[in-house]
Formats: structure tokens, C-alpha cells, sequence
């Protein structure tokens, strides 16, 4: 078992995402591409980075000063929580207005409001929740 963002748990995550079709195959109908860090409130940089390109995960990694187009932060007991119980829209959004979720870069409102995004945003939880971690 890996811990929580690191580059082998970030590698487990992208093969989670690509065999997710409510990932890959939603997101690739948009030609969906961005960089998205994970990592912990109160740290100065991400620890893991995805790579998505046409809707599939091309890099999973430990992060390494990538330009990112969505940083997602939260307290270690918060991810662990929602890795265990994965968040619905209705969890997201309160998650992000109490300030449990961060979007440091990012614009959580236009996500949100846009179905072929917020969609595949919460599946993504889900598959964090496959991967083992210690």
C-alpha cells in the first residue's frame, strides 16, 4: 500500500481513472485536457499530479513543479474520509462551501455548473477510493 498522493498511489489513481468509463469516456466527448494536483491544505505545492489528455490519465505522478490547471486541497482526514465514502454533488458542495475542499487553481463555480464536468468530477472521487493506502 502506497500513501495518500504519492507517485505510486498517483499511478495506481490514473489506471483507476482510465478504467473508469464515467472518467475516461465522459470526459473525452469534451476533449477534456488539464493538469490537476492533489494534495494537502497549508502545504505550499501539490504531492500528486495527473496528466489528462483527451479525457485519459497520459501521466500519473508524484508532483514535480508542473503547471496546473486545477489544485485540489484538503485536510489528510478529509481525503481519507472521502476516499472511504466518495463525495455526491450534494457532499461536494458543501465540502467546498465550508472550505473543506480547496480549489487553489481552478474555478470550482464554472466545473460545477457545467454536466459533462461535475459529472466526472465526482466519479474521480470514487476511484480514489479504490486505490489502497496507508
Amino acid at each position: 500500500m502506497a500513501a495518500l498522493f504519492s507517485d505510486d498511489w498517483m499511478v495506481d489513481f490514473g489506471n483507476s481513472w482510465n478504467d473508469e468509463p464515467g472518467l475516461g469516456d465522459a470526459l473525452a466527448k469534451i476533449s477534456f485536457n488539464s493538469v490537476i494536483g492533489y494534495g494537502f491544505e497549508g502545504e505550499d505545492k501539490p504531492r500528486g499530479v495527473l496528466v489528462v489528455e483527451n479525457g485519459y490519465v497520459a501521466k500519473a505522478a508524484a508532483y514535480s513543479g508542473e503547471a496546473m490547471n486545477w489544485d485540489l486541497r484538503a485536510s489528510p482526514a478529509d481525503w481519507e474520509k472521502w476516499c472511504v465514502k466518495p463525495l455526491g454533488m450534494i457532499s461536494l458542495g458543501i465540502a467546498y462551501s465550508t472550505g473543506k475542499l480547496k480549489f487553489k487553481v481552478g474555478d470550482y463555480g464554472a466545473m460545477v455548473k457545467n454536466p459533462a464536468m461535475a459529472g466526472p468530477f465526482i466519479k474521480s472521487f470514487a476511484a480514489m477510493g479504490t486505490i489502497p493506502r496507508t
